[in-house]
């Protein structure tokens, strides 16, 4: 099994006032050759946006964008036409594909939103657009991993185009449970949103980040009371990024 640990604090990080976001891949102005992705993981961005303010429509083309909310109500607005909210206990998902505009604001005026913002390189270019979001919430598993993205359109979860399988794991203190890859190839990028757990031999806090592959399997375990988002991805690029 081989890894790659990133400890929180050694993120990126960018402070526009409205907007305080932490880069765990180089993104924007911050720029980091041996972090640039993690297979076809490109962008895993932890956005705090203040009342009432967010991104202005802008541009996206052949990528698998998520969204996860962790705090407060996201208000979507594209060019398909699409008006939504997300909010905590939900997951959304854009596949740009041919080209899409959008924005993302926080919908409330007396707090914060906190989502991660999450970019995937698809499998190949050039993809319809589309846009969608599901509740999480009742799926919601203790001592357990929760799908809440696959490939297959009939899986549980949003599905994206790509051979990739993202899962929470909710633990209690001193449970865990071993991770099977679903596919042969990929790897995994274990990320904390809150608590702390071990991998290996390694101890993940709030916010780090562990990359996991040459393996078909790993244990976690939960130091304390944890969440962990899971995010399986396949380690070779598609070839036209070749």
């Amino acid at each position: 099994m081989k890894t790659v640990y990133h400890k929180a604090d050694s993120r990126g990080h960018a402070d526009h006032g409205w907007l305080n976001s932490y880069h765990t891949f180089s993104f924007a102005g911050y720029q980091n050759r041996e972090r640039s992705n993690f297979g076809v993981l490109r962008v895993l961005n932890d956005d705090t946006v203040s009342q009432g303010m967010g991104f202005g429509t802008h541009p996206h083309k052949d990528m698998e964008i998520i969204s996860i909310p962790l705090e407060g109500d996201l208000e979507h607005k594209d060019s398909m036409g699409t008006t939504a909210v997300i909010k905590k206990g939900e997951i959304q998902v854009m596949s740009a594909g041919t080209g899409i505009m959008h924005s993302e604001y926080n919908k409330n005026k007396d707090e914060a939103v906190k989502f991660l913002q999450i970019w995937v390189f698809p499998r190949e270019e050039n993809v319809e657009p589309r846009y969608d979001q599901k509740s999480i919430k009742d799926g919601e598993k203790i001592n357990g991993f929760q799908q809440i993205l696959s490939p297959d359109k009939n899986d549980d979860g949003v599905w994206i185009h790509q051979d990739a399988w993202f899962n929470l794991a909710n633990f209690t203190k001193g449970n865990g449970k071993n991770y099977t890859i679903n596919k042969t190839g990929n790897g995994v990028y274990a990320f904390v949103l809150k608590g702390s757990a071990k991998i290996g031999d390694r101890v993940l806090n709030e916010k780090d980040g562990l990359g996991i592959w040459d393996t078909q399997s790993f244990n976690i375990e939960a130091v304390e009371d944890t969440e962990i988002l899971l995010m399986e991805v396949p380690m070779d690029l598609p070839a036209y990024l070749k």
